[in-house]
Parts: C-alpha cells; sequence; structure tokens
C-alpha cells in the first residue's frame, strides 16, 4: 500500500512539473519598438512574440505590414481605406531589422496561464488565415497597437485593468510629442488634422500609441474574480541600439518659410506700388498654391473616412475657392481691372483672423502668419488699384 502512495506521488509530481515545463516552455510577449525617422515609423510599433522552445519556435505576429506597392496606396490612404495586414516572422529577422534600423525594441513577457497562452495561439493563427488576415487600418482607433491589445485581451479569462491615463490629453497633443524635432511632418499632420483630435482622450484610448500602451501594460492588472496578479511577468530591452543620424530634412523649419514668404509678398507689393502694374505670375503661385492646399483639405473633410478629419476648420482658410477663380483674377490683373476679389478677401481673412482663438481647434503655427501672407497679398491689390484711379 505504500509503495502504491509513493508511486501515485511520484506520477503526480512528475506529471505537475511536465505541466510546469510545459508552461515555462511557452511565453508570449508584447514587443514595442522605438520609433524611426520615416513618417510611418515616428510613433514607434507594437508586436506580438510567441516563443515555444519545446518546439523550437519563435515568431513575431505583426499587425502592421503593408506595401506601397499596393494599388493608388495613395489615393486610399487619403481617403481612410489603407488596408494592413497581419504578417508572421521569426524573432531572429525582427529582431535583425530592428537593430539595423537603430530602433531600441522593448520585450514584456506577459503573465498568462497555459490556456491563455493556448487561446492565444488560436487565435492568432485564425488570424493569420488568408481570409482573416487584412483589415482596413485606422491610425487612431485601429491599428498595430490596438489590435495587439485586443486580442491579448481575448483570450483572458478576467479582466485587464490599466492605469488611469494622462489626464487632458488629446490625440494631436500625443501626436506632437512624436513629432518633436520633424517640423514637415508635424505641420503635415495638424493640416489634416480637425477639431476632433483635440479632445480629451481616455487612457484605453490613448494606447494607440505603442510607448503609452507600453506604460499601461506595465502597470495592468488581470483580475478574475478574487484573484489579481500582475499582466506583465518581465520587462527588458532586447535591442538596444543608437538612432541612426538621419541625412537631415529641408534645412528651414515651415515657420521660417512661412516668414520668408512673408518678407516676398512685402517685396513683391512694394515693387508692384513702384512699377504700378500688377506681377500677375506671383498671383499664379501664391494663390494657385492656396487652392491646391485647399483641394486636399476640402477632399479630406467631405469625402475621407479617416477620424478626426471631418471637423476641420482650416477648410476656412484652405478651400478650392481661390483655385476656381484664379483664371478670371489673372485675367482681370492683366488687363488692370478692378477686382473685388482682393477686397472680399481682406474682410474674410480679417474675420478668420479674429475667430482663430476662439475655435475649438489648436492651429499650427504656420496658419496665422500663413493667413496674413494671403492679407497682405490682396491689400497691396487693392491699395495698387486706389493709387492708379486716383492720380
Amino acid at each position: 500500500m505504500n509503495k502504491l502512495i509513493i508511486a501515485l506521488m511520484l506520477s503526480f509530481f512528475s506529471l505537475t512539473q511536465s505541466v510546469r515545463g510545459q508552461e515555462d516552455s511557452i511565453k508570449v510577449s508584447l514587443m514595442t519598438c522605438a520609433p524611426g525617422t520615416e513618417i510611418y515609423a515616428l510613433f514607434g510599433h507594437t508586436a506580438l512574440r510567441y516563443e515555444d522552445t519545446a518546439r523550437g519556435e519563435d515568431w513575431v505576429f505583426n499587425y502592421g505590414m503593408f506595401s506601397f506597392n499596393t494599388p493608388h496606396f495613395i489615393y486610399r490612404f487619403v481617403k481612410g481605406e489603407t488596408d494592413y495586414e497581419l504578417g508572421v516572422t521569426p524573432y531572429s529577422y525582427f529582431e535583425g531589422s530592428y537593430a539595423m534600423r537603430g530602433s531600441s525594441v522593448y520585450q514584456q513577457t506577459l503573465n498568462l496561464t497555459m490556456a491563455e497562452k493556448q487561446k492565444l495561439r488560436r487565435l492568432l493563427e485564425e488570424n493569420y488565415q488568408p481570409e482573416n488576415r487584412v483589415y482596413r487600418y485606422n491610425f487612431f482607433y485601429d491599428n498595430c497597437t490596438t489590435r495587439a491589445r485586443d486580442i491579448i485581451e481575448e483570450c483572458i479569462e478576467g479582466k485587464v485593468v490599466y492605469p488611469d491615463g494622462k489626464e487632458g490629453l488629446s490625440f494631436r497633443d500625443i501626436v506632437h510629442q512624436y513629432t518633436k524635432g520633424h517640423e514637415w511632418d508635424e505641420l503635415g499632420i495638424d493640416m489634416c488634422l480637425g477639431s476632433e483630435a483635440d479632445e480629451p482622450v481616455d487612457a484605453r484610448k490613448q494606447m494607440f500609441a505603442p510607448f503609452y500602451m507600453l506604460e499601461a501594460a506595465g502597470k495592468a492588472t488581470i483580475v478574475a474574480g478574487d484573484s489579481v496578479r500582475p499582466f506583465v511577468l518581465q520587462e527588458k530591452k532586447v535591442v538596444d541600439v543608437e538612432p541612426e543620424g538621419g541625412e537631415g530634412g529641408f534645412p528651414l523649419s515651415p515657420l521660417v518659410c512661412v516668414f520668408v514668404l512673408m518678407g516676398a509678398v512685402c517685396l513683391v507689393g512694394w515693387i508692384q506700388l513702384k512699377v504700378k502694374k500688377v506681377i500677375w505670375i506671383w498671383d499664379l503661385f501664391l494663390f494657385g498654391v492656396q487652392g491646391l492646399a485647399g483641394c486636399v483639405i476640402a477632399f479630406l473633410v467631405c469625402f475621407s473616412t479617416h477620424p478626426t478629419v471631418g471637423s476641420n476648420w482650416l477648410i476656412l482658410l484652405l478651400n478650392p475657392i481661390p483655385l476656381i477663380y484664379l483664371p478670371v483674377m489673372v485675367y482681370r490683373a492683366i488687363k488692370g481691372k478692378k477686382d473685388l476679389y482682393h477686397l472680399i478677401n481682406i474682410v474674410y481673412l480679417t474675420l478668420f483672423i479674429m475667430i482663430m482663438p476662439f475655435v475649438q481647434q489648436k492651429f499650427n503655427a504656420t496658419v496665422l502668419p500663413l493667413a496674413l501672407c494671403l492679407l497682405l497679398c490682396s491689400a497691396s491689390h487693392v491699395l495698387l488699384y486706389y493709387r492708379q484711379n486716383n492720380k
């Protein structure tokens, strides 16, 4: 009898060790990659690592795969119809690619049970089926980070409780944190985002940014009934590199360029008054660029499905009207005829500048001097006309 009890105890111990060994052989980790220099990499990246040492597997599941070679990629991106997909690569390739790019990678090993790890593996394999792997990408609400977070939560028996987010932050505030030092990229993004991007967002929405997700995961817990366990078991930096020095973009910032433009507007206005003639080629350039930029803003406001772009008050300044009217403007300038457009434009731009502080949208620093440039240009036309007709 004693021998039977001892044999059963040894069998139970052996089985327990086997299960524990199996659990220890499988690790699931949240991988957070430091920002790169390209605009699509400025915010960093998130992926999932699935290690099974017993089976010799080490894969990275990446929801951030896309191709610039996709037909009509730029048009579809602007319209909000960009498709991303889940990709699977060996961890060694993933690590090497980020090391070569100069982006550090942080690994957070998750505190999941064996059942949760197995369920996650099944969900990932299901997601990777050809009919499931492609999804409609959304920068703020459905991206590589939110997809990784959501599929982890789906496999957990219980609920992940995250810490409170940073109070008062908006999508634009978070974007600006990552575009610091990239003024032209920041200008382009600011021009596209509307007033919705300036509304405060909660902790969960802040997790669209990979490093906000990393910070939240590190402080999160898994609650299942009376049981509470940390969400992350261990955190370490698996790729520790310094960012590569970029080739350097345009040497002048957007703000400097706008002030140079303002100087050019004043100079052209002075020359026009001296020669008593409108330099219509300058109108063609200045109002043409305004109208072309306005076409992009109008398309985003009216047709794009991107969130936060439909409420863009910048359409009051940048819209297609100057481009549509441009042939008439140039014709009247060449003929020396009075053009009421410029008088209306002065009043309109003055009102726009006056309401700017009261609009619930944070405008890029270049918007006010740009509006002043257009106002000064129209003012020089009006002044020239009255000088010509009051000799």
